[in-house]
């Protein structure tokens, strides 16, 4: 909903994902979190809650769409990503699903720290609008307000780290201890996939990587298979058994059941510096070598046999040994022993159900292609954004412009006309980077159409250096023009670098063409063909990717992108 009244449940890549996981596991459970808001609930205010009632109409609308359209029931629902909580909006909230039906939807807050736990524990009608009291990043520990609410406590997001056997080794340690030390029964990674330009912000914190589209490579990480420890033998609704989880030397063991008689035991050993989590600061420990001894009770104490599956993360010789089915361990009288070394992981469990799967070889990597074209001439478009492009700021769709005649039928289109309610500080401009961080020499030239008039304006740009939560601070090279028939060149988004200006005759609601072509350390840029400014010197920064964009939130077009670098 971009705008009010404007339900389209069919942006992004989201419901295909979501729909994809529960055709692998139908028990998966669905939660939204907006990390952002339209601007027009907050009616100029950059702030959702001054009015509750179209916040929770908007949230709700979504978690109808994705029933009605494409038959997913959410499950659950947070509040604002890692910004302030209201709890007036989240009894409102509270009330608009009920009034529709929706109980079974719970309300996760406030995905943050754990300080709502003391609004919780004074306010019962809060509490009760409440299910799970989540947290981001609590370093595997929580408070003592937030178990006095008596509300499910999760680490709602964790993780966040490179993806190599260092950022296993911290997946396998807090999967763990965040139960352990921290009674969380939840505990999810951000992100699940890597599918971004690795010099972004965060590049690689993912589960695994798959960041070349065009080329179709990907890589399994190890964090993969620390993740398949815990949930091949395990589902959501199987409850955690109270064992003391701390292991003699250093580490930690969790027990958990469905309930039905069958029984999962992981355990971890990983050491400080090969578990360290991107955040928060871990204070100092140490794991040794140790035989650890496992007494089974009350109905699991008939348990015979466990199936055994190890990874081992091999810091020296790099060769770690990930998700390997062993011989089953015998349990004798409800008794068994485990020889424990350092940064390991064991499943053991009755459950016989575990498979590391077969996959082809996935292509080899290769970078960004060097000439590169779109002409987003696609009448069906399977998703709502062109590949390969990575919006930092703004939205860019694929339009179908109903009222050109002529060759610009099918563009892509900047679609936010309103600064949204932000999670960060957003860019003032909009933009979408493309192609090969490391790409020197550029010439990118692609068709604009400025759509507002008097002070619109749009860019094409080379050699930009930043996004995501540093869009603020992106250089760059910057061809822009503008309605008023001037152009500006700078170093930087924000427009304040200004390296060459002057008029060039462009018009709003009109096509040309922008060319900017940068070899070395010299730019110049032609209109429609024609020369309109060079030798501009640019030193800094010497490598980028190409780029488009608005200079505000507003309508514009843009066609046959073409870039060619090296």
């Amino acid at each position: 909903m971009h705008y009010e009244n404007d339900e389209n449940y069919f942006r992004g890549y989201e419901w295909w994902l979501m729909k994809e996981a529960k055709k692998r596991n139908p028990k998966i459970k669905l939660i939204g979190l907006p990390w952002a808001f339209p601007g027009w609930i907050g009616k100029g205010e950059n702030w959702p809650y001054d009015y509750p009632d179209i916040t929770a109409y908007y949230i709700v609308s979504w978690i109808l769409g994705a029933k009605q359209y494409h038959g997913l029931d959410i499950d659950y629902i947070g509040i604002w990503n890692e910004r302030a909580f209201s709890s007036k909006y989240i009894k409102v909230l509270r009330h608009f699903l009920d009034r529709l039906g929706l109980w079974n939807v719970g309300i996760i807050a406030a995905d943050g720290d754990w300080n709502i736990s003391k609004e919780m524990i004074i306010d019962p009608y809060l509490n009760d609008a409440i299910e799970v009291v989540g947290a981001h990043y609590p370093g595997t520990k929580t408070v003592q307000n937030a178990i006095l609410t008596g509300k499910k406590l999760w680490s709602s997001e964790d993780y966040s780290t490179f993806n190599n056997d260092v950022g296993a080794g911290c997946w396998a340690r807090i999967l763990n201890q965040n139960y352990v030390n921290g009674n969380m029964t939840s505990t999810i990674a951000w992100n699940l996939v890597a599918s971004y330009y690795e010099e972004l912000p965060f590049g690689r914190c993912g589960l695994m990587t798959a960041q070349e589209p065009w080329s179709g490579h990907y890589k399994v990480e190890s964090p993969i298979w620390i993740t398949a420890h815990t949930t091949q033998f395990t589902q959501p609704g199987w409850s955690y058994l109270q064992v003391d989880g701390h292991l003699e030397g250093g580490g930690s063991f969790v027990a958990l059941t469905d309930g039905l008689g069958n029984l999962t035991i992981i355990i971890e050993t990983m050491s400080h510096n090969h578990s360290k989590c991107i955040r928060p600061p871990l204070p100092n420990f140490s794991v040794t070598p140790q035989r650890a001894t496992f007494y089974l009770r009350g109905s699991f104490y008939m348990v015979e046999t466990l199936q055994v599956w190890h990874s081992r993360l091999d810091f020296e010789s790099g060769k770690s040994s990930l998700f390997q089915q062993l011989h089953p361990v015998k349990v004798w009288k409800g008794r068994f022993s485990l020889d424990l070394n350092v940064d390991e992981v064991y499943t053991l469990t009755t459950l016989k159900t575990g498979w590391k799967c077969e996959f082809p070889e996935p292509p080899p990597p290769q970078p960004f292609p060097s000439n590169y074209r779109d002409d987003f001439n696609i009448r069906n478009p399977p998703f709502s954004e062109a590949p390969n492009f990575a919006d930092q700021t703004g939205v860019f769709e694929y339009f179908v412009n109903a009222s050109d005649p002529g060759d610009h039928v099918f563009t892509l289109r900047q679609v936010v006309v309103q600064r949204p309610i932000t999670w960060v500080s957003d860019a003032d401009q909009t933009i979408s980077v493309i192609g090969n961080f490391k790409w020197v020499n550029i010439t990118v030239t692609c068709d604009i159409y400025i759509e507002k008039p008097r002070d619109g304006g749009v860019f094409i740009a080379a050699r930009v250096d930043n996004g995501g939560i540093y869009v603020r601070r992106t250089k760059g090279v910057f061809f822009w023009v503008f309605a008023d028939g001037s152009y500006r060149v700078t170093g930087d988004l924000a427009g304040e670098e200004v390296l060459m200006k002057g008029l060039a005759g462009v018009r709003d609601n009109a096509w040309h063409t922008l060319t900017l072509n940068i070899q070395g350390n010299s730019a110049s840029g032609l209109l429609n063909g024609y020369p309109l400014w060079e030798n501009v010197t640019v030193s800094k920064p010497g490598n980028g990717w190409a780029a488009l964009g608005t200079r505000s939130f507003e309508f514009a077009q843009f066609d046959n992108f073409h870039v060619e670098a090296c």
